[in-house]
């Protein structure tokens, strides 16, 4: 009877281990979204694919991922087609618009001002108006 139970659990090891192997081999285990909703998987094209809120005002755009990941925006062609993009969603220049993009993220220079990393978008995929507006109190006119 021990032999036939050590028997059972040895193929149910072996089973789960090698459907486990399948699974990374296959790429199911390749896309890895972490707390702040970066995806962070890179196709072989080198691209990352991010989630969050653009905002451009003034020369300076910037992607909000998350409650806590910032990065700067390159200024470029697809960063202003983004822009008009979300002009419908917002209702002051300084409101954001909800985005899922494609780009190469890129560290900053040593020395140079900014975000630690920045965004060069080459691909947008959605514009959405925010879920939650937000509530500015405005003083004088």
């Amino acid at each position: 009877m021990k032999k036939a139970i050590l028997l059972l659990v040895l193929i149910i090891s072996f089973s789960s281990c090698e459907d486990f192997k399948k699974g990374v081999k296959d790429g199911y285990n390749d896309a890895t979204v972490d707390a702040d909703g970066v995806d962070r998987t890179q196709a072989k094209d080198g691209l990352t694919t991010l989630s969050g809120e653009f905002s451009y005002y003034a020369d300076a755009a910037v992607l909000q991922v998350g409650n806590s990941a910032i990065y700067g925006v390159v200024l470029n062609e697809k960063m202003h087609e983004l822009h008009t993009m979300g002009k419908p969603y917002r209702t002051e220049d300084t409101d954001g618009v909800l985005v899922q993009v494609r780009g190469k993220i890129i560290p900053k220079a040593e020395g140079e001002e900014g975000w630690p990393f920045n965004i060069d978008i080459k691909e947008i995929i959605s514009v959405k108006e925010p879920s939650v507006k937000n509530e500015v109190i405005k003083i004088g006119k």
